[in-house]
């Protein structure tokens, strides 16, 4: 039995109070104080660990004003906080052991455009592909374009200074900020925009801390210009944090202090708001893809590129490449990578084009693609090839695969897994493949393996070391390499952070500014923030601070990770091999990518939160003396039995009286997972939340007692056969409305379905029979035209019509089906947590399903979440006796048949199952080729999660969840095509339409059956 876990880190008694007094004060946000909702913000995409004493999540610039006016009273005067985004970042700039205040969840609103004018105004947790969105149909968009842009917000952005693709024509989130609004440490709410020197000068004169602000910075940057325009180089990834140089114009007749404030890492106040400038988009695009024989090749050419006059050059290595050949999204791309027969591509340059003008943009290809020709002629330059596209689609396409790079590399296999630290260094772009080529003879001197990802234009490569810090020797060779970088850094005349910001590696900073000019950064921090009360540690401390700065050797995640058993952290590797790289924070409604994260907004309820929470539920439970892998095969061998039992009772009960247990947080957690599986395979490094999910619901119930739902939902397989014999009697009592609210009070089940009537049985009156002995015996020409379809509970009770129409269709097309017996797959135990029983079930399946597959014969499934068990946790469950039977998709086999021309025209669009086209990308555009031979149009329609996800939609307790995902991405396309011309492959999918419009859609498979 697994410990009760209770972490000896109360609140100071100084954090409730304040989040008390914040109640009553007014405070309409949300405040969380529990041991799960810091864990969820105590890391970020680096390696560094803090946790906080307490998360705010304010929802307007009001409460931000409540906050620091009661932060100013003497009870809580030496309280600190440091503002959050999206929480991307890679060097720990929003990681803090003080409160953190997360504008990321309720501050998402576009408040204002001006089309004329060409800008827009937003909050700062508005998201940057969600601000594109918005401006898509005005015709422009926000230009700063990030790898992260599908998570990360503009008050990051601000707060980082970010760039990204396509900075040296469109420059950094600086150059698009007109105006900013921050609310200060002391309450005072500061609004700043671009104004005459003189008007600054009046500022300058107010008694208030305002007054304070602006008569340091116009004294720190005009009387030290000559020092600041010497010392830092003149580079496109100008200096962050705090841009000394950009306050003024060049005649110092212009002054902006939003320039201090953009890249401060909320180190200077709390932004809330913020007026950007806006960039139409271009008419015109195109994308050449260039292959050379070697990264350095790449590297080196990247300047005649830029000189072609592109719009941007990035460039990813053979590292990188090959990772993502492994991913889901190289179905998406690898048209336009093919590889170059009997040359091995080791580099690969992404050259983008912009235009307003057709004739320009082609006379640009032209012109670069002649060159690229007589290159690849006389074999010069190392370049082997290239492709090019117009299409916006496939261009999109190969900048998502761009931009999964960092996570990509942290799928490498190994302990090892390249990490950032010092990735993000900015040399003059003629530098680069000189620095790089230096940079790469450091790391080999060391016998690392390293990726290399970035933008070559502007001298900007991210360079990203595999260590594996649970050693405690790597963790020392993190610092020596870092500190070597620097020093490597600077001799090429570049600087230490082209785009990611300092965070954890301020301690740099004296050394790129040099003592006079870092003391004037102190002095304009003591002027926003006299007391460091705001992000302390980063970026500086106030001028006569005794305060130190953050430092590379700060706690880091692998500390924690060091005390998880070897073999733990092996067998959990999903969720340890988690690098927060936040891709499952994806704004996206049409995204299948974690629709609990999307719905609730709380980090808890996302892949990297629940991964968390696993690690550290993992850690306490070590610290308590439990070994969670004997634990596991006791409770996979044995049952619980009457003493076991009588001291579940016993806990159950000291829960119910409010008993601690870090547990039970984990659990709410994992609870509001909908196991839909995307995060398996749209995670760049594959945490599977759904699989070790499952064991921790085991391993929690070998101490708390189950709900009664689970055992309904585990023994559907067992109990639908039985109730299936009296249909009409099963439905009549389910219609009743005292058997709804019987079900809903006592198990907490909502819409429970009903069976098919008539039964699967009556429907095909005999046909299909299964008779082994006969199969056994059929002749070679027989064979080659027998199919065998696999039953699932679904389909075969509760929605009978789609497996006789399945079996129709089939012979329809000249094939003799034949239906097997039903036989539990074991997923509905699985995903409860039953996994004694689920191996139980799965060795009893595939024993059946093995037999069966020595007759060669097709076996076919009809759902996709079914069907996928059979190679995932059939796969992990049974290991080598699982056998080699295959169980297809319809429309895995379907594919591969020749079709008949359907009778009459039809248009249709498909909205298939979120763990079918993620599992299986090639899905849709299966479909999509099955119905195009058919003579018939099919079109894919992107959307999210429907929110029914197998049971998850039937618990009460969710239901306003799943309503909220059917209308965040379903219901706008099924109101667009209306029912009947909409086909949904999942079955969770099609009885989530028929709950929430009335109407209960087809399978793709109803639609081709009539037309043949």
């Amino acid at each position: 039995m697994i410990p009760k876990l209770n972490p000896e880190l109360a609140l100071d008694a100084s954090i409730v109070a304040f989040s008390k007094a914040l109640l009553a004060a007014g405070f309409s946000g949300d405040i969380e104080t529990s041991y799960g909702s810091r864990l969820a913000v105590a890391t970020d995409n680096s390696v560094y660990q803090a946790l906080p004493q307490a998360v705010l999540l304010p929802k307007t610039t009001d409460d931000l004003v409540i906050l620091t006016s009661l932060a100013q009273t003497s009870s809580f005067s030496h309280i600190k906080f440091s503002p959050r985004g999206g929480g991307t970042g890679t060097n720990g700039q929003a990681l803090t052991e003080h409160v953190v205040v997360d504008l990321s969840r309720h501050m998402r609103n576009i408040l204002e455009i001006n089309v004329e004018q060409r800008w827009v105004r937003v909050q700062a947790g508005v998201i940057k592909d969600q601000l594109n969105a918005f401006l898509k149909p005005y015709g422009f968009f926000f230009a700063p374009d990030l790898s992260t842009s599908n998570r990360a917000t503009i008050g990051g952005m601000i707060n980082t200074d970010a760039s990204g693709q396509g900075s040296l024509v469109y420059g950094k989130t600086s150059d698009h900020v007109q105006a900013l609004k921050t609310v200060l440490i002391d309450g005072n709410v500061l609004k700043t925009h671009k104004m005459a020197t003189f008007e600054a000068e009046h500022r300058a004169e107010m008694p208030s801390s305002i007054g304070r602000i602006y008569r340091q910075v116009l004294d720190s940057c005009r009387q030290f210009r000559p020092q600041i325009l010497q010392t830092f180089p003149r580079l496109n990834r100008f200096l962050t944090g705090y841009d000394l140089e950009h306050v003024f114009n060049d005649d110092l007749t212009e002054f902006d202090l939003s320039r201090i404030i953009t890249g401060s890492e909320g180190s200077l106040g709390f932004v809330t708001e913020a007026k950007l400038n806006i960039t139409p988009i271009a008419k015109y695009k195109c994308l050449l893809n260039v292959k050379y024989d070697s990264f350095e090749s790449a590297l080196r050419n990247a300047p005649f590129l830029v000189a072609a006059e592109a719009t941007s050059v990035e460039t990813v290595d053979s590292k990188v490449l090959n990772l993502a050949r492994n991913d889901i999204i190289w179905h998406q791309v690898k048209a336009l990578i093919t590889d170059v027969p009997g040359i091995e591509m080791q580099g690969l340059n992404m050259v983008e084009y912009n235009s307003e003008d057709q004739l320009d943009i082609e006379q640009k290809i032209a012109t670069l693609t002649a060159r690229l020709d007589t290159a690849i002629a006389d074999q010069t330059d190392g370049i082997i090839g290239y492709q090019l596209t117009y299409d916006t689609g496939a261009i999109s396409n190969i900048y998502a695969m761009r931009k999964k790079a960092v996570g990509l590399l942290g799928n490498t296999q190994g302990s090892q897994k390249p990490i950032a630290f010092a990735e993000d260094t900015a040399v003059p772009p003629e530098n680069l493949a000189d620095f790089i080529m230096e940079f790469r003879a450091l790391l080999d001197s060391y016998g690392l393996q390293y990726g290399m990802f970035g933008h070559v234009d502007a001298g900007v490569l991210h360079v990203r070391p595999a260590l594996d810090l649970c050693d405690p020797e790597q963790e020392k060779l993190l610092r020596t390499i870092s500190d070597q970088v620097v020093a490597l850094t600077a001799k090429y005349g570049g600087l230490m952070w082209g785009e990611h910001g300092k965070g954890y590696r301020s301690e740099y900073g004296p050394a790129f500014f040099g003592d006079e000019l870092f003391n004037e950064l102190r002095k304009i921090k003591a002027a926003f923030d006299p007391r460091n009360r705001v992000n302390p540690g980063k970026i500086c401390t106030p001028y006569h601070s005794a305060e130190q700065l953050v430092s590379v050797d700060g706690q880091k995640r692998a500390w924690f990770d060091r005390q998880i058993p070897v073999a733990v952290k092996a067998s959990f590797d999903s969720s340890l091999n988690c690098n927060g790289n936040g891709l499952c924070f994806n704004y996206e409604e049409s995204s299948p990518m974690c629709p609990s994260s999307k719905v609730t907004k709380d980090r808890r309820h996302s892949p990297k939160g629940r991964a968390g929470l696993m690690r550290e539920w993992l850690r306490l439970t070590e610290l308590q003396g439990t070994d969670v892998l004997a634990q596991e095969q006791q409770l996979l061998e044995n049952s619980e039995g009457i003493k076991g039992l009588w001291q579940k009772i016993r806990n159950s009960v000291a829960k119910r009286q409010g008993e601690q247990d870090f547990s039970h947080e984990v659990m709410a957690a994992m609870e509001g997972c909908l196991a839909c599986k995307a995060c398996a395979s749209q995670c760049p490094v594959k945490v599977d939340v759904p699989s070790f999910r499952s064991r921790f619901l085991q391993l929690y119930h070998s101490r708390y007692l189950r709900p009664a739902k689970d055992y309904i939902v585990g023994n559907i397989e067992r109990t639908a056969p039985l109730l299936a014999k009296a249909p009409k009697l099963v439905n009549f009592v389910l219609r009743r409305k005292l058997t709804a609210a019987m079900l809903k009070s006592t198990v907490g089940y909502i819409d429970t379905p009903l069976l098919s009537v008539p039964t699967l049985a009556q429907q095909l009156g005999g046909k299909y029979r299964f008779d082994l002995a006969a199969l056994q015996q059929l002749a070679p020409g027989d064979k080659a035209k027998t199919v065998l379809l696999v039953q699932d509970p679904f389909t075969s009770f509760y929605e009978a019509e789609l497996a006789a129409d399945a079996l129709r269709l089939i012979e329809k097309l000249g094939f003799n089906p034949v239906l097997l017996p039903f036989l539990p797959n074991g997923k509905p135990q699985h995903v409860k947590g039953f996994l004694r029983e689920f191996a139980k079930t799965a060795a009893s399946a595939a024993q059946f399903l093995n037999q069966l597959q020595r007759l060669e014969l097709p076996m076919l499934g009809l759902d996709a979440s079914l069907v996928l068990v059979y190679r995932d946790e059939y796969n992990k469950a049974l290991g080598d006796e699982r056998g080699n039977f295959k169980v297809q998709l319809l429309h895995e086999w379907l594919v591969q048949q020749p079709l008949p021309k359907a009778n009459g025209v039809a248009e249709f669009a498909l909205l298939a199952h979120c763990t079918e086209k993620t599992a299986l990308p090639a899905t849709e555009a299966a479909w999509q080729q099955i119905f195009q031979r058919a003579g018939l149009n099919l079109t894919p329609v992107s959307v999210g999660c429907c929110g029914m996800a197998g049971t998850y939609g039937h618990e009460a307790q969710n239901f306003d969840n799943s309503k909220a995902l059917f209308d965040m991405s379903w219901r706008a396309p099924i109101e667009r095509f209306g029912v009947t011309q909409i086909l949904v492959t999942g079955f969770s999918c099609r009885s989530q339409v028929k709950r929430l419009v009335g109407d209960k859609p087809r399978h793709p498979l109803q639609a081709l059956l009539p037309l043949f």
